[in-house]
């Protein structure tokens, strides 16, 4: 005959100061000890009773034991977010766009914030690294330090999505430098327009044979007379240019407005068709303006071996001429806004306009519109002839025995 059953209660007062009851009894050849809380004596010796019958019935089960609650995980640091977010979003960005974020990431993000936890970085945390910005030999300017700010808030928008931190501190206006408006350069005279061209043409003629390729007026004759942003003139390829119809189609662009038409005018058609005669490879999918390899032009060289040398040599000329030079600080960009200015100087419908150029905001063209009104009837027509290749561009460059003043757009005649 099988041996009863027995047992016992044990107590002990834990540091809360209650009291904490378990049984210990012997089951199945094993002693066995059962926690049971903090429950008075008569619950603790009924549930011993109970025990004891189901191990002589043999239906007693061990109770599972219980799991430790998972650890909570580490809050990864600054940087181990910032690489999974890099991973998540590369591809999504274009070449140039990664090539920037690397930027601000490796050179100025990482090297303050690096092994910060996420839960750690505060708009104190932010503020002191702006601080810290501003404090450098060399400090960045204010533009500068906000696109790496934010670069900062669009990763961190993602651990506030992802639960780990409740807000985000790099996001929000108070957490950005001041920015002063910068004067937006243009060409504002048919003379200035005529003088850069010209410069550009006397550079291509002077070039070493092995630089021969470079077109640096039709370049210039490009951005300006058809208001292309840097990039979509290096993207042009043959395919994109419709000579016999008289339409550029630029559909390397940053945004859906930016895909577009523009109209090939007479002085663009000129220097298009000259380019065409000169190049080696007039396949539809060649470059416009390639290297000397057939690869796409960059970026920085049309800045700095096609626009900087032929402003200087134009506004030394203009100078000796007795006229006033060109204006500082000349980029692709203030040839677009050139080309959107004398539009609208010679007429263009504002629509027109906007659609060339790839723009969207009314109020913009609108600022745009009243810059340009401001010239004479004299100066719009000698733009309109230029523009149209009505006359020779050395023929404009004496109209008018005034000299010309360089002018800058004011931060409220701004546009991209």
């Amino acid at each position: 005959m099988a041996r009863k059953a027995t047992g016992s209660i044990v107590e002990h007062v834990g540091t809360d100061g209650r009291v904490y009851r378990s049984l210990r009894f012997t089951a199945y050849g094993k002693r066995r000890r059962v926690p049971l809380g903090p429950v008075d004596q008569d619950t603790a010796e009924r549930k011993l009773r109970i025990a004891l019958d189901q191990v002589a019935e043999g239906t007693w089960t061990p109770p599972a034991p219980v799991e430790a609650p998972p650890e909570p995980e580490a809050m990864p640091t600054f940087h181990e977010f910032a690489e999974q977010w890099w991973l998540r979003n590369e591809r999504q960005l274009r070449p140039r766009t990664q090539t920037d974020y690397r930027w601000r990431l490796q050179n100025h993000l990482l090297p303050y914030f690096s092994t910060m936890p996420l839960d750690q970085i505060t708009f104190d945390t932010v503020e002191r690294y702006i601080a810290a910005k501003l404090a450098e030999d060399e400090p960045l300017s204010a533009r500068s330090i906000n696109m790496t700010l934010t670069l900062m808030a669009a990763i961190l928008e993602g651990a506030v999505e992802r639960e780990l931190i409740a807000r985000n501190p790099a996001k929000g206006k108070s957490r950005r430098v001041r920015e002063h408006e910068p004067k937006r350069s243009y060409l504002d005279t048919a003379q200035q327009i005529t003088a850069l061209l010209d410069a550009a043409g006397q550079k291509d003629r002077e070039s070493r044979d092995d630089r021969r390729h470079v077109e640096r007026r039709a370049m210039i004759a490009t951005l300006a007379f058809a208001g292309l942003r840097v990039g979509e003139l290096t993207a042009l390829r043959w395919r994109d240019v419709d000579l016999a119809t008289g339409w550029l189609h630029v559909s390397d662009s940053k945004t859906d407005a930016g895909r577009r038409r523009v109209k090939i005018r007479g002085a663009l058609r000129d220097e298009l068709l000259g380019v065409r005669a000169r190049a080696t490879d007039t396949a539809p999918d060649a470059f416009v303006f390639p290297t000397a390899n057939g690869r796409q032009f960059l970026t920085n060289n049309v800045r700095k071996r096609v626009i900087a040398p032929a402003a200087e040599l134009a506004s030394a000329q203009l100078v000796e001429r007795g006229y006033a030079p060109l204006p500082e600080g000349l980029t692709p960009h203030s040839l677009r806004r050139t080309f959107a200015s004398v539009l609208y100087a010679i007429g263009e419908d504002p629509g027109v306009v906007m659609d060339e150029m790839g723009h969207t905001d009314p109020a913009l063209a609108l600022r745009v519109y009243r810059q340009s009104m401001r010239r004479d009837e004299g100066e719009k027509a000698r733009l309109r002839a230029l523009i149209e290749g009505a006359c020779e561009p050395s023929e404009l460059a004496n109209i008018g025995q005034r000299a010309t003043v360089a002018v800058t757009i004011p931060a409220s005649g701004s546009f991209s």
